[in-house]
Parts: C-alpha cells; sequence; structure tokens
C-alpha cells in the first residue's frame, strides 16, 4: 500500500469514528434531556402526589369534625327519644294533678236573684 491509499483509509476509519462517536454523542445527549425531563415530571409528580395526601387529610378531619357517624347519630337520637319520653311523661301527670285539682273543688252555686 502507498502512502496515499494509506491515508485514504485511515482517513475512512476516522470518518467512519467521527460518524459513530458523533451519533453516540446525539444520541446521549437526547437520553439526558429525556432522563432529566423524567426526573422533573416525576418531581412534579411526587409534588403533587404528597398535596393531595395533605388535602386528602385535611378534608378527613373536617368530616370527622363536621360530620357525625351513624353510631353518633343513632346514640343521639336514643337520647332524644327518651327525654322526648320524659317530657311526655311529666305532661301526662300534669294532667292528671290539674285533673285532681279540679275534682277537689267545691261546686260553685249559682244563685238567682230574681
Amino acid at each position: 500500500m502507498t502512502g496515499p491509499e494509506i491515508m485514504a483509509a485511515v482517513g475512512f476509519f476516522i470518518a467512519v469514528f467521527g460518524f459513530i462517536f458523533g451519533l453516540w454523542k446525539y444520541v446521549d445527549s437526547k437520553l439526558g434531556s429525556v432522563r432529566r425531563e423524567g426526573a422533573e415530571a416525576a418531581g412534579a409528580a411526587t409534588a403533587l402526589a404528597s398535596l393531595a395526601r395533605e388535602e386528602l387529610a385535611a378534608h378527613k378531619l373536617h368530616v370527622a369534625e363536621t360530620y357525625v357517624s351513624k353510631a353518633g347519630h343513632r346514640e343521639s337520637t336514643e337520647q332524644i327519644m327518651e327525654a322526648i319520653s320524659g317530657v311526655k311523661s311529666a305532661v301526662d301527670a300534669m294532667t292528671l294533678r290539674i285533673d285532681r285539682v279540679v275534682e277537689g273543688q267545691p261546686k260553685a252555686r249559682t244563685t238567682r236573684s230574681g
């Protein structure tokens, strides 16, 4: 092989190597940008999930403070019904007492002057 042939062969291999190296750098830069975007998206998703978790905890606390459970509602209803029953029996006893008082009074005499 002569000098120009060797230089052509070496130049060809350098060109092929340069092309492969350039292609590798291009692909690597694209992969790097995709990794960065993925990391940013993952960070944003993590922040959003954390915010949603905090909001859910706040909502659960609000519901627990504001609304009553079925068992609590049932217990309150039973207490109210017992109180109403007590008032009813007291009113019944009061009417009986009033009836006794009215029955025990002497009848008023009506006089006619005439």
